[in-house]
């Protein structure tokens, strides 16, 4: 008995062993990723609006659950962390991504990655100026070059191409183009929104950029703002067939981008699956609220007005889908981060941004 018991422990402890080499192997496999580059709208906004002069500023409450303890405005649109928090957090970064238009994002601080996003912004320059300042999508690849030459100066330019193909791009743009528009968007104009991303798309690449992560358009026709214009309870059809249609297109043009451009990846985000499931599942998932801000002023789905200082915020963040008239709430970022750090094919296409960091 001592034998078979003394052989058993051994066995064990070979078995033990294995998976512990196995782990130790893969976390040496893992490839660190020196830096994260952020472009877009609100979705990736931790700040940059707070040096414009522009009604959309991410103030109080947002942010309200982000600083534990301290009433402070974290520059995001949602009560906590965005999905690119949730995804930065994942990839072992120690601190976010800072904003390009803050005095202290300089030095060596960018050597780890700039955030270029803005509240109100699109592809095309005018979208979004109803707001005031914005950021579109060509002044902040305008930004990221002179943030690109500054690394040059730094580190030398071998040092920095590397750092920069290496480094992974996060874009989140297009959804206002849709949106704000909604009421006369026609497919032509989806096409003339894809013929534009393209030249910015090269643009980037042209700048080192290598492994870019763009998120496809949420089913926009389903977020509190939508149904409150259009006083509907339900999604809002139409506008979430030009945001299909937006997809189906930014998805072939990735693919074909891909194909040409010599060492690149793009990577399709689509977070219009991911929220739709989470939408039509939404008690699977925890939730109790999913067609109502949890941030609200005005309108049946607190849709009429965006999240403002008098807003009123649900106590029960966690079982609302919408934080606000527009964006998730944390808990919903986190669905949506898990889907593109780890997803399959489904989720994100044709890999997710774990393979890409490790590509």
């Amino acid at each position: 008995m001592g034998t078979i018991l003394n052989m058993s422990t051994i066995i064990s402890a070979i078995l033990y062993q294995i998976l512990v080499i196995q782990l130790l192997l893969n976390m040496c496999s893992a490839k660190e990723v020196p830096a994260i580059f952020a472009f877009g709208d609100s979705l990736y906004e931790v700040g940059n609006n707070f040096y414009l002069d522009t009604l959309a500023k991410p103030t109080l409450p947002n942010g309200i659950d982000f600083t534990k303890g301290k009433r402070r405005a974290s520059g995001r649109y949602t009560n906590a962390r965005t999905i690119l928090d949730i995804i930065e957090e994942e990839l072992g970064f120690t601190n976010y991504t800072p904003p390009y238009l803050s005095p202290q994002t300089t030095g060596d601080v960018i050597l780890k990655g700039v955030n270029y996003a803005s509240s109100g912004s699109g592809i095309f320059n005018s979208t979004g100026s109803k707001f005031g300042d914005h950021i579109c999508m060509d002044e902040p690849i305008n930004n990221f070059e002179k943030s690109r030459q500054d690394i040059v100066s730094k580190i030398g330019a071998a040092a920095a191409r590397k750092l920069l193909r290496d480094a992974l791009y996060f874009i989140a743009i297009g959804a206002n183009d849709i949106m704000l528009l909604s009421s006369n968007v026609s497919s032509s104009h989806v096409e003339n929104i894809n013929t534009k991303f393209s030249s910015t798309l090269q643009r980037v690449y042209n700048l080192d950029a290598r492994k870019i992560a763009v998120t496809s358009a949420a089913p926009l026709g389903c977020i509190p703002f939508e149904r409150d214009k259009f006083s509907i309870d339900d999604c809002v059809p139409h506008v979430n067939e030009l945001a299909k249609l937006y997809n189906v297109r930014l998805k072939i043009l990735l693919s074909e981008l891909t194909k040409h451009l010599a060492g690149s990846i793009f990577i399709y985000m689509n977070s219009y699956t991911t929220l739709e499931d989470v939408l039509q599942n939404y008690k699977s998932y925890g939730f109790m609220n999913a067609d109502s801000a949890c941030c609200r002023v005005y309108g049946k789905h607190g849709g009429k007005l965006p999240c403002i200082f008098y807003a009123r915020v649900c106590p029960n963040r966690t079982q609302y889908v919408f934080w606000d008239a527009y964006h998730p709430t944390e808990k919903a970022n986190f669905i949506l981060a898990k889907h593109a750090l780890d997803g399959s094919r489904q989720y994100i296409s044709p890999i997710n941004i774990r393979q890409l960091a490790n590509s």
